[in-house]
């Protein structure tokens, strides 16, 4: 399981790892399967609703000391841009395409869904000064 976090304590459990950081983000590979892990999971076990129980991303961060600062979504899309562009050259990626991958969707699509995400957030804030 991976968890994607604004700031991270220095020292994090055993069953946590640091991945990368970019674009002001923190990639964290939880092992799921860790005793310590389940432990902790069973504790923080909630009524998410009626009937279905579970644990909440918001209480498991807040233990961990990860902070899930809701950025704004013009912030989120700027990050996610950045990403995909990282994908697009990463080495994996195309020689995932010189194998003959072709996705009925591809990089230059999300590419292009979040430029057009960009100009309607940026229309409506135009709209709304």
């Amino acid at each position: 399981m991976k968890l994607y976090a604004k700031t991270i304590p220095h020292t994090l459990p055993d069953w946590a790892t640091t991945v990368t950081k970019s674009a002001d983000l923190f990639e964290v590979e939880i092992n799921d399967e860790h005793p310590n892990f389940q432990s902790l999971l069973e504790e923080l076990e909630t009524e998410i609703e009626p009937g279905t129980i579970g644990v909440k991303a918001e209480d498991l961060c807040s233990r961990l000391g990860f902070d899930l600062s809701n950025p704004n979504l013009h912030q989120l899309v700027e990050q996610a841009q950045t990403l995909i562009s990282l994908i697009a050259w990463h080495p994996d990626y195309k020689q995932l395409l010189e194998l003959g991958y072709q996705p009925d969707l591809n990089i230059a699509d999300a590419q292009t869904a979040l430029t057009y995400l960009e100009w309607e957030l940026e229309r409506n804030r135009e709209l709304s000064n």
